[in-house]
């Protein structure tokens, strides 16, 4: 059983924290059917994940958007949850094929127990259980999924292939996250709005709000994979850059590299690191003003996501997500 995703642990309102959490049970139940299948080869691969766990945000930030609506815990609200979390779920299959990732949320990752073919099988099969969920909720939650899908497809796409000649490098970077990441949580909340009975102006906030902390929830990973110890953040310091994976201090870094000459030979350490090099050269790239930089970046991505909910009612729901919001800039792991 999952409980509230720790970004909502500073929330004081004990009623909507009730509310949450039952919803969030149903969502479960609800999961647990879908991923669920009668095929004995998809019945293991399909549940491998979501039985390992993991934060659920998405299904949360539904259950909280439709905390402005008449019917908060409806059957389409459940199911709106479900589509979301199977659709990230899908994701983290194909992810983990596409970054040789070993363990995800504790446990082998699928393509390490089942090989590459399975893994993004699996992922396909959750992605078509999606489809069939989101069908019950008609035309626009169908439209909305579409059009998500496709933006996971393309951010994953401009990720792999990398900045063009004609890209800015961090304005690359930054709408490669707002696909990979914004787009999904930009839909769970609108998802909340869509089927609680609530005012449909909502959408536009929310959406905004979802996007821009997506983007904000991800630059602040760039930061961790840094400056957190392993003990904290359960992650080894410098997985990405050891893996070559350009991140917002890294390209930050890079600016700096043309105009200044201990940048400069800070980046060719970090381009040729290995693993006998790697503790020092996060060290020193923690400790790089490239870093404090993209801290801010992704503050000022979490202050916009705030800003986002202005027209919306000062009620319960508007401050948790507030919470969340500063939860996301403050977390460590």
């Amino acid at each position: 059983m999952s409980s509230l995703p720790k970004q909502l642990r500073k929330v004081t309102d004990k009623a909507l924290l009730r509310q949450l959490e039952k919803g969030l049970q149903q969502v479960e139940k609800a999961l647990d059917s879908a991923v669920s299948h009668t095929d004995p080869i998809a019945k293991v691969t399909a549940r491998h994940l979501s039985s390992a766990g993991g934060k659920r945000v998405r299904p949360t930030l539904v259950l909280l958007t439709a905390q402005f609506g008449t019917q908060p815990v409806s059957d389409e609200i459940i199911d709106a949850s479900v589509v979301v979390e199977l659709t990230h779920l899908a994701t983290l299959y194909h992810d983990d094929v596409m970054d040789n990732a070993p363990m995800r949320r504790g446990v082998p990752s699928a393509h390490e127990i089942w090989g590459n073919s399975v893994a993004i099988l699996t992922g396909d099969l959750l992605f078509a259980r999606a489809s069939q969920v989101v069908s019950r909720l008609g035309e626009r939650a169908l439209s909305l999924q579409a059009n998500t899908f496709e933006r996971l497809c393309l951010g994953q796409l401009h990720e792999t292939v990398g900045p063009q000649e004609s890209d800015e490098p961090v304005a690359h970077y930054i709408q490669v996250l707002a696909d990979k990441t914004g787009s999904l949580i930009a839909a769970a909340a609108e998802l909340g709005i869509m089927f609680s009975g609530a005012d449909q102006a909502y959408r536009e906030p929310v959406r905004e709000f979802g996007e821009r902390i997506g983007v904000a929830f991800q630059l602040i990973d760039d930061v961790i994979d840094l400056q957190s110890d392993s003990a904290t953040s359960g992650k080894t310091p410098g997985t990405d850059l050891l893996a070559g994976v350009p991140t917002l201090p890294t390209l930050y870094l890079l600016q700096d590299a043309a105009t200044d000459e201990a940048s400069a030979q800070l980046a060719a350490r970090v381009a040729s690191v290995d693993e006998g090099t790697l503790a020092s050269v996060v060290a020193e790239l923690a400790g790089h003003p490239a870093t404090n930089r993209a801290y801010l970046e992704a503050k000022r991505w979490a202050e916009s996501a705030v800003a986002a909910l202005d027209p919306l009612p000062n009620t319960a729901a508007k401050q948790a997500m507030i919470a969340f919001a500063e939860a996301v800039v403050d977390r460590q792991n």
